[in-house]
């Protein structure tokens, strides 16, 4: 089957001027523009009345089945106070049957009261009800009574508070018993929710970021299997599973992931104070004897070198979750360790490492070979002089996370996710982020974000061989359509060479994407020239 688009503005290096785009069957076969289009032949035509056309997004962070519960469920990221987060914890309550709650997205940095709710206010809005409600950053969570009740021995974990707030061992216990009374169909149509709300906005394939803390075994093997339905009805996007448990190689590969790592936790959140830092968080004020108030460290350097031996031996990708500089360091060390034993072996393993966010030393990071998989929206949410990252860290800190510009120019390979539902899927929203952070810094060119967001996931993932992730003959046909504006071509800096931004330089151009602008809207998404979503305006 070929199919012929025509009249549309087509992203690609290898034509900048392309308006038309031939495929056949999953790849395409040709760019160029109208007139020359006018002599293919094709089954199909499609007239993209002045359209963008790029490469499919990659989401190289995500979460499908919380993905779902947030679209469909319990969803607090809009509540504007505590009480208002209760209002709404009441009202499905009284809707749910007595069946347990499960939400996310409160934010108490966002609310009047500056606190988070406990398990007694959720005992009363729930009517003695079973309630886990994960804060924003997933990384802590509040337990009404009822839940904390049916945990075992939750009372002596770490990180357990008899007030309900839960962190470390205690809140990954209570979120463990939580999900338990997601049944199989219920956890399969989540997925089906998340997937179809990814292709909607022009993803063509996510990470997913599985393990035994943040989801399970079963939660795992359904999506692969979901996805991998040759006979379904539906097509979706693809997934590439990573299962993050220490020493887990084994149990990834019999999972059919194609990494033991993602969301192996190194570290917490910045939010929830428990990212590992070098120095005290600003705002925990005095505290007890013995505490140092620098959130916390999981695991000995060590262990995490032998990991990565013993994935790079198994043939998968290894990697972690760090968000404090006292992680990210821990992460570069283990590195250091594994290379000893392995040489450079280790370095083209495709290591990688989640947010990397606050960071001691960019070019040993980015010398270590480790990917970066980085949430350009997390700086959008919580970033600036008056953010929560500043509340947390004090403002001069706050303006060194996220240092996406310096990684890049280090030439740490990037690729951008959301980590949703932490912040929402919106890839075009991600790029404008690397394009325009809080600190000027740091920021990307146009160009080099939704490199980052579309070739960088397919590379991120090992995946990028076969040309995944830009629009030339010979490559997969999995592309976006998008309804957008006028484009230009962007640097990050005004400073930097005119030549990149000028017409003759052969860069092809890129909608506005200065805040308060106008987002493009996504009209179809292709997998490998299956549609995975249309909106039914295109003819």
């Amino acid at each position: 089957m070929r199919t012929l688009l025509f009249n549309g503005r087509i992203y690609s290096p290898w034509a900048r001027d392309a308006s038309a785009l031939l495929i056949s069957g999953s790849e395409v076969a040709w760019l160029g523009d109208d007139v020359s289009a006018a002599t293919m032949s094709a089954e199909t035509t499609v007239d993209l009345d002045g359209a963008l056309v790029i490469p499919a997004f990659v989401d190289a962070h995500f979460h499908t089945t919380d993905t779902g519960l947030a679209l469909s469920g319990l969803e607090l990221r809009s509540a504007g106070s505590l009480a208002q987060a209760l209002r709404t914890v009441e009202r499905a309550a009284r809707s749910s049957g007595g069946r347990p709650l499960l939400g996310s997205g409160w934010d108490e940095t966002r609310w009047p009261e500056g606190r988070a709710p406990t398990a007694a206010e959720l005992d009363r809005a729930s009517y003695g009800g079973v309630v886990y409600l994960a804060r924003t950053d997933a990384h802590s969570a509040v337990a009404s009574s009822a839940l904390l009740a049916s945990v075992p021995g939750i009372a002596g974990m770490d990180g357990y508070s008899a007030d309900g707030r839960l962190t470390k061992a205690a809140h990954h216990a209570a979120r463990a018993v939580a999900r338990s009374a997601i049944t199989a169909g219920q956890r399969a149509e989540l997925q089906r929710i998340a997937l179809r709300h990814a292709a909607s906005l022009g993803v063509a394939a996510v990470h997913e970021m599985a393990g035994p803390e943040i989801s399970s075994a079963e939660d795992l093997a359904g999506l692969l299997a979901l996805v991998a339905d040759g006979s379904a009805p539906e097509p979706y996007p693809q997934v590439f599973g990573y299962w993050g448990e220490l020493r887990g190689a084994r149990t990834a590969a019999e999972l059919g992931a194609i990494g033991a790592g993602g969301d192996l936790f190194c570290d917490g959140s910045i939010g929830s104070h428990t990212a590992g830092l070098l120095q005290p968080y600003a705002d925990l004020g005095d505290l007890p004897a013995g505490e140092a108030g620098c959130g916390y460290l999981r695991y000995d350097t060590a262990e995490l070198a032998e990991h990565l031996v013993e994935c790079t031996e198994a043939g998968l990708q290894g990697g972690f979750h760090a968000i404090g500089d006292a992680a990210t360091d821990q992460v570069v060390a283990a590195m250091r360790m594994a290379a000893e034993r392995l040489g450079s072996r280790l370095s083209t393993a495709g290591h990688r490492i989640e947010h990397a966010e606050l960071i001691t030393d960019v070019a040993a990071l980015a010398g270590a070979g480790l990917i970066v998989s980085a949430q350009p929206a997390f700086d959008a949410t919580w970033g600036g002089d008056h953010g929560m990252y500043a509340q947390r860290l004090g403002v001069e800190r706050a303006r060194r996370l996220n240092p996406l510009a310096a990684l890049a120019a280090a030439g740490a390979p990037l690729a951008f996710g959301a980590d949703s539902p932490v912040t929402p899927v919106d890839p075009w929203g991600a790029v404008r982020a690397a394009v325009h952070p809080s600190n000027p810094a740091h920021a990307l060119s146009p160009r080099a974000a939704l490199t980052a967001h579309t070739r960088g996931g397919w590379r991120a993932a090992r995946a990028e061989s076969d040309g995944s992730g830009v629009l030339t003959p010979g490559s997969p046909a999995s592309y976006a359509v998008f309804e957008a504006g006028p484009l230009g071509v962007g640097a990050a800096d005004e400073r930097l060479s005119q030549w990149s931004t000028d017409e003759r330089s052969g860069v092809p151009g890129l909608p506005d994407l200065a805040p308060g602008r106008d987002l493009p809207r996504c009209l179809r998404t292709v997998l490998r020239g299956r549609h995975i979503y249309d909106s039914g305006d295109l003819t």
